[in-house]
């Protein structure tokens, strides 16, 4: 009987070196969250020029955290379909195109261009994890988030410093336009990484089913979500109002305040980066565990001794940077494919920046209601104590999961 020949096997799918892709993930980062910040520095030019309200001027910089609650389900349907390298191509080019109408025209351009950029965004926020679970071993799972929230949290800080004083030679609309420059050196580089996969949907493959959370980690992504939405909220929380809160509790001016406040986005590039080499020697639960509680000194310290604020920003940094890194690995430690860290990943961020879009509003009216800024600080303790519990017991569960299989 003639021998069956073997199916010949598949061929594997090259995998980008890593530190190519790694350069990659850090562009791509340093906009996903910079066209959102240089919104702020430039607010007063822009209501004067536009003519809008206050409350309109607000949505520039709530839309696209809406946008990241409400459309994340749908963006990690579209990254299955379309594939993650043409997802990332699609955030880069809406992100640019998004801050190019924007600037361009009128308050219906301006509101039309930050939703671009918040659908943009969202699908970044989920593509951007899953391309560093699948070609990074889990061993540098943690490294790869580290890097990828430092670049966060690098281009939310250089926006802040950088838009006033852009804004101020040459106008509001070439700054915000130029808070989208480093998507031009992304799409270069991301075309070297990863060729005509990065324009062609799904490159003839066809797409992963719809992962779940294995049997048993629902409740372990139940805790993640809960975790998350007290890190956004908290962030949102305190980037909002916190040069309001030093401006009445320490008598700072506006433009000191504003200074002091970018402590707050500076030492997160120390959280995320912090994660990774503390993760050589400490367990995840237990790093979960440490953010919580530096999380827990920001709202705590401002409240029993505030002219101590450069040392509660400054933990309170470390602890937003490496949060998010925690969540991310936890994740991806939690998923048993990528389909299913996808979808993970989409419920824990549409949970969590659901909480996170309404903390401002909701910091802003505890404040004006009590006059003080002490049930609004508890407010923000109560979501910093959600991050402690929900991360640390969900990093546990997740962790008893893995010796157990």
């Amino acid at each position: 009987m003639p021998e069956v020949p073997s199916p010949a096997p598949r061929p594997r799918r090259p995998v980008p070196r890593a530190g190519l892709l790694l350069v990659c993930i850090g562009l791509v980062a340093l906009v996903l969250r910079t066209p959102i910040v240089a919104v702020a520095p430039v607010l007063g030019q822009l209501r004067d020029e536009l003519g809008i309200t206050a409350a309109q001027a607000g949505l520039l910089t709530t839309i696209p955290v809406l946008c990241f609650a409400v459309a994340s389900p749908l963006a990690s349907l579209a990254i299955r379909r379309l594939g993650v390298e043409f997802a990332v191509t699609a955030t880069l080019v809406g992100v640019l195109a998004g801050a190019l109408v924007r600037s361009a025209g009128g308050v219906g351009a301006a509101m039309a261009g930050t939703v671009v950029i918040g659908l943009a965004i969202t699908v970044g926020n989920i593509a951007v994890p899953l391309l560093i679970r699948r070609d990074f071993p889990p061993h540098r799972h943690s490294a790869a988030t580290g890097l990828y929230t430092a670049a966060l949290n690098i281009g939310s800080a250089l926006a802040a410093l950088l838009t006033a004083p852009l804004a101020e030679a040459a106008g509001w609309r070439l700054a915000l336009a130029a808070s989208a420059s480093a998507v031009l050196a992304g799409v270069v580089v991301w075309w070297l990484t990863a060729g005509r996969r990065a324009v062609v949907p799904g490159d003839g493959t066809r797409p992963a089913p719809a992962g779940r959370a294995p049997a048993g980690g629902r409740w372990a992504a139940a805790g993640l979500a809960a975790g998350f939405s007290g890190q956004a909220f908290a962030y949102y929380g305190v980037t909002a109002w916190l040069p309001s809160l030093l401006g009445d509790t320490v008598g700072m001016t506006v433009v000191g305040a504003g200074a002091a406040s970018s402590f707050f986005q500076v030492f997160a590039i120390a959280g995320g980066l912090g994660v990774p080499l503390a993760a050589r020697r400490f367990s995840t639960a237990r790093m979960a565990a440490a953010i919580g509680v530096l999380w827990l000194s920001l709202p705590v310290g401002l409240l029993l001794a505030p002219a101590q604020w450069w040392a509660w920003t400054a933990l309170g940094g470390v602890a937003q940077g490496g949060g998010i890194t925690v969540i991310f690995v936890a994740i991806m430690q939690l998923a048993r494919d990528n389909a299913s860290a996808g979808r993970i990943s989409a419920v824990v961020q549409s949970v969590g920046y659901g909480f996170g879009a309404l903390a401002p509003t909701v910091v802003g009216a505890v404040q004006a209601r009590t006059g003080s800024w002490t049930a609004a600080l508890l407010v923000v303790l109560a979501a910093t104590a959600a991050y402690l519990l929900g991360t640390t017991l969900s990093v546990r569960a997740i962790a008893r999961r893995g010796r157990d299989r």
